[in-house]
């Protein structure tokens, strides 16, 4: 799909809730970027200082680990929200009114399904890693410089909650475009025909110029 959002919105609840929850997912994903950005510098800091001073970055490693979360998983909701996921646009693009939105509902539910499981398991492994009883309030840490590890655990639930909300949210207009047999519902990603998503690349170009 296209870079740009084709989620339509209007005055409904569901379109307000679905913008209200759009820039939490922002920052999240502008944090995943940044993460992403900083490894960059770590690895140049780290080979260079290996290769100049023969001192490579203590704990690089550790830092990848801590980062890691923050990288894979706190975007997800935001590229939900956009339908940017890879997915089988060959054969739901292919399905047209309520055989779609039924088919779209019932993969929106089965990973809401998935997610809250996630949410729950992740948790737990969140709660063996934290005591304040101890310093750091942690229970274990990094190998090497003995880095905490629980708020790189804690970003996960964090994070799968966020989507869960997300998932909630387009099950509700994927209920409600079947229910009403809508033909361009709001709080969803709608998907784009080959042209459209073209269009919608060379519209994103000609701005950034």
């Amino acid at each position: 799909m296209a870079g740009t959002s084709t989620v339509l919105e209007d005055s409904s609840l569901l379109s307000r809730l679905d913008r209200a929850l759009l820039p939490i997912e922002r920052v999240m994903a502008l944090l995943s970027g940044l993460a992403a950005f900083s490894l960059m510098f770590l690895a140049a800091y780290s080979v260079s200082a290996r290769e100049f001073f023969e001192k490579p970055l203590l704990g690089y490693v550790d830092y990848i680990e801590a980062l890691m979360p923050l990288i894979a998983i706190m975007g997800v909701s935001y590229v939900q929200r956009s339908g940017t996921h890879i997915r089988m646009d060959i054969i739901v693009g292919a399905m047209r009114g309520r055989v779609l939105w039924f088919v779209e509902l019932v993969m929106v539910l089965l990973i809401l399904v998935l997610m809250i499981a996630l949410v729950w398991g992740a948790w737990a492994h969140f709660d063996r890693s934290f005591d304040c009883a101890r310093p750091l309030c942690s229970r274990d840490s990094s190998i090497d410089i003995s880095m905490p590890l629980w708020p790189s655990k804690l970003l996960v639930p964090i994070a799968f909650v966020v989507l869960c909300a997300r998932l909630v949210l387009q099950a509700v207009g994927y209920a409600r475009a079947l229910w009403l047999n809508l033909d361009r519902p709001v709080a969803v990603p709608l998907i784009q025909s080959v042209a459209a998503q073209a269009r919608a690349e060379a519209d994103a170009l000609e701005g950034a110029d």
